[in-house]
């Protein structure tokens, strides 16, 4: 190829890339359609929240920051004996650190991290990037609901396992 042919087809791509209507986003005017399921920042629900510290100690970033003291929590049926549990005081992430790699929503045995499609977080103070409980539980409300189940797919063994324990508790009951 010579440096003559070159530049003419480089010449070519630009004024075809010249002529064609550009497409811009007007982003603060018109929010974008995102896709369903799409991954922003990482919500909490509190209330599954056990302290297990899996999220925190799996996290390749250490950008979660975990906070709790024990209760002891008295027994539920006479002569039983007290618990103790872990009570959540502090449950933080530093967005500066994270890269949403998602490792903690999924190392959670008891669905208390979620994907959250919000993604308008941003700040001119990087310190303002660590988000505690407040905000990550009022995210939660953005999460969607999760897809239905195929009808014509196999039922998840965790439902089965439900569906026969109140079966046999049923059965024992009548």
């Amino acid at each position: 190829m010579s440096l003559g042919s070159g530049l003419a087809r480089g010449l070519a791509i630009t004024l075809r890339a010249m002529t064609r209507r550009a497409v811009t986003q007007q982003y603060p005017e018109r929010r974008p359609e995102l896709p369903p399921r799409s991954r922003g920042v990482i919500a909490l629900f509190e209330e599954n929240c056990t302290v297990c510290m899996l999220c925190a100690r799996e996290c390749p970033d250490w950008c979660i920051y975990i906070d709790s003291h024990k209760e002891t929590v008295p027994p539920a049926t006479p002569g039983g004996r007290e618990r103790s549990r872990n009570v959540l005081d502090r449950f933080a992430i530093d967005f500066s650190l994270c890269m949403y790699c998602g490792i903690c929503v999924e190392v959670c045995p008891f669905d208390a991290l979620f994907w959250s499609p919000e993604f308008e977080y941003a700040t001119t103070d990087i310190r303002e990037l660590t988000h505690e409980r407040e905000a990550l539980r009022a995210w939660m409300w953005t999460v969607p609901e999760p897809p239905t189940l195929d009808a014509a797919g196999e039922e998840p063994k965790e439902i089965a396992a439900a569906r026969k324990a109140v079966e046999r508790d049923e059965q024992e009951g009548t």
